[in-house]
């Protein structure tokens, strides 16, 4: 399997030389490819090479941002017109307006529009919105009118205010009513990716501002599917939290079901393998019941500590009397995103936001 590191290539280098030296004949390709490929090339990782190929490329550009900018967007243009898809490997280009571009507002704005019809810009316009703030959030409302999609998307996605992998924006952690009005256009919008971000958003304002969050519910609700599915995808941080209110707004009360006979298959579980794990759960109340099903997972922490991730199981109408047997793993393989460390865990089943039975078992 390749590194995503990879994706920096020869044969992406050579094209990129190509395309700059149409646009502007005093590209040295041959220059530009020998410096990218320097000594430390082959140790880089992902984000050093992007870094590193901006770097380049400013080297081989006109000082003069305006002039460089519109070289890049040219090549923009170019690969557009000519059907390249805008793989991850072009984030060079939003990295360069950051990296050089955030003294020169309207120039590095237009071509903010532009590329993020190419490769996202969603990293890029955030330094620009920390800087000018109300400026940026101006542009921002006028991207979300925009007739292009991934135009609209960036208007939602740049402003969010805990963007994975982004830099955070304080003030819109803090107060996050400048971007409302953004999400207020977008909640009807006919692209999915668009809808998709708008709940994004609103799922990170929920983290720091529940209340806001339960008043746009409250507003938005009934509107159309689609906004209903936004505030529903929204809504997940504070559904796995138990919140009580949004509990409230979807009708969930886990007062009349019962859960029994919880059992774990697998109580020694090796690192790369997995927890197996069953129980029964039934509707005791006389009529139907909508009914949210989750488990807990409380991984074991360095400190002798546990920390509780939740997961869905499934989410639906439970008939009076209704009784099921449900059955589920859980992988311990190693990956990157979490540590595992050997020692107690626990399994606990969460019925509408209610914590019920639980068991331990052992990770060696």
């Amino acid at each position: 399997m390749s590194l995503i590191k990879d994706i920096y290539s020869l044969n992406f280098y050579q094209l990129i030389a190509d395309q700059f030296s149409q646009v502007n004949p005093d590209f040295n390709k041959e220059q530009f490819i020998t410096r990218i490929f320097s000594a430390d090339f082959n140790n880089m990782e992902w984000k050093q090479r992007t870094k590193h190929t901006t770097q380049t490329l400013h080297e081989f550009m006109p000082s003069n941002f305006p002039e460089a900018i519109a070289l890049i967007t040219q090549v923009v243009e170019n690969l557009i017109a000519a059907g390249y898809p805008g793989g991850l490997e072009y984030i060079i280009f939003p990295d360069y307006i950051e990296t050089y571009g955030v003294e020169h507002f309207e120039t590095a704005v237009q071509s903010l529009e532009i590329i993020t019809q190419f490769i996202t810009c969603e990293f890029a316009v955030r330094p620009f919105i920390i800087k000018y703030k109300e400026r940026m959030i101006s542009v921002m409302e006028q991207w979300a009118r925009s007739p292009n999609a991934q135009v609209r998307r960036l208007a939602s996605e740049g402003i969010r205010p805990r963007l994975p992998w982004a830099m955070a924006i304080p003030f819109l952690k803090k107060d996050p009513s400048p971007i409302l009005s953004i999400l207020d256009l977008l909640k009807n919008d006919v692209s999915e990716t668009v809808r998709r971000s708008v709940a994004n958003n609103l799922n990170d304002i929920s983290k720091d501002n529940p209340d806001i969050l339960l008043a746009i519910a409250k507003n938005w609700k009934g509107i159309s599917k689609d906004t209903d599915g936004i505030i529903k995808h929204g809504c997940r941080t504070l559904l796995k939290q138990g919140h009580p209110e949004i509990l409230h707004y979807y009708g969930l009360d886990g007062t009349d079901f019962e859960v029994s006979d919880l059992r774990i298959e697998t109580p020694y579980v090796k690192i790369g393998e997995y927890v197996f794990f069953s129980f029964q759960i039934e509707n005791t109340h006389a009529q139907s019941k909508p009914l949210r099903l989750e488990y807990g997972l409380y991984y074991q922490k360095s400190n002798g500590l546990m920390s509780r991730k939740v997961f869905k199981i499934s989410e639906k109408i439970y008939l009076s009397a209704e009784k099921n047997r449900i059955e589920r793993r859980q992988s311990f393989k190693v990956i990157t995103t979490r540590k595992f460390y050997i020692g107690k865990h626990k399994i606990s089943i969460i019925v509408n936001g209610r914590e019920t039975s639980e068991m331990e078992f052992d990770l060696i």
